[in-house]
């Protein structure tokens, strides 16, 4: 059972040009509420490239100090000043707090006397109430009757990592070094990799976001991780591989809505990417994969969507 419709010539892998990707009548995005099909899952994209220079190394989370990277299982781990936590990229917050964030004005908001930041186009009319869906994904993303709990997860995550990825090729050739040279969300919230020997770095964000994107390829093409034989048996570690998972992902949607929204705007794509961003986080939320501290720097938009219905 497939809620999200097969891309077609817009996967990372199809070695298209770029440029000759254009909007047309087709969905990048699309959801079904048929019922009936069977639960499938195949082989996804995979880079055939994997991380060179930091191959040793894994997405992990921290707060202002970080600091460790392997782990048994590939699982990233983090050591702050007081806990430790698995995770996956490194998040640092930098000038607003969460009540901060939550209580922005519809025009600029002041984080000291030296920084204004500007409403993000993402959160300004219509592009904010754009959607393909009208109502809630609520139905959709509960476990069917029947259905086993790890192979409806592991169905959904999958078939979002697919749409993320095909999102991302289309807006990728604009995410340059020298543009992005961090990993951020906005001007509050940037994002570390932690590499083998433990330390934590800013990467550029292509790089950041191409190693996250081979981090999850080769768990979710993983049959031990991952399997798809009738019978097998799911490890002990998978729901933790999911929430690591589902971290990274929401951290490539935070990039693309705070620094690329405006790409996708004019590939006519705001309805498609505000819908598939409910439906994930509709998912993240009804079987509490991330913490609500993970969702700061997007909280304002997931209360707009709750607001208008789409999140429930």
């Amino acid at each position: 059972m497939s809620f999200l419709n097969t891309i077609k010539g817009l996967g990372r892998s199809s070695k298209k040009n770029k440029k000759d990707l254009e909007p047309t009548n087709s969905s990048l995005y699309s959801h079904s509420n048929l019922s009936g099909n069977n639960l499938r899952r195949t082989q996804s994209p995979t880079k055939n490239s994997s991380p060179t220079k930091y191959n040793n190394s894994s997405p992990i989370r921290s707060n202002q100090n970080t600091i460790n990277s392997k782990t048994p299982q590939n699982i990233p781990t983090i050591r702050s000043s007081h806990t430790t936590h698995q995770g996956s990229p490194t998040k640092r917050n930098r000038g607003l707090n969460h009540h901060q964030q939550q209580h922005r004005s519809p025009q600029k908001v002041n984080t000291n006397k030296n920084i204004q930041i500007e409403t993000p186009l993402f959160l300004c009319d219509p592009y904010v109430k754009t959607a393909l869906v009208k109502g809630s994904y609520k139905t959709i993303v509960q476990l069917p009757a029947f259905v086993d709990l790890n192979e409806w997860l592991a169905l959904n995550i999958f078939e979002f990592f697919g749409n993320l990825d095909s999102f991302y090729s289309l807006i990728s050739e604009f995410v340059k070094p020298d543009l992005f040279p961090t990993m951020n969300a906005g001007p509050t919230t940037n994002y570390l990799w932690v590499d083998g020997s433990g330390q934590a770095i800013n990467l550029p964000a292509c790089q950041y976001i191409d190693y996250v994107i081979t981090w999850i390829s080769n768990k979710i093409n993983d049959q031990e991780n991952f399997p798809t034989k009738n019978g097998a048996i799911f490890p002990q570690f998978f729901i933790k591989d999911i929430k690591n998972i589902s971290r990274q992902m929401f951290r490539i949607f935070a990039f693309i809505y705070f620094n690329q929204f405006d790409k996708i705007i004019h590939l006519n794509l705001e309805a498609h990417f505000n819908s598939f961003f409910a439906h994930f986080i509709s998912f993240i939320k009804e079987f509490n994969l991330l913490d609500k501290k993970e969702l700061d720097p997007l909280q304002p938009l997931i209360d707009s969507f709750e607001a208008q219905g789409k999140i429930n």
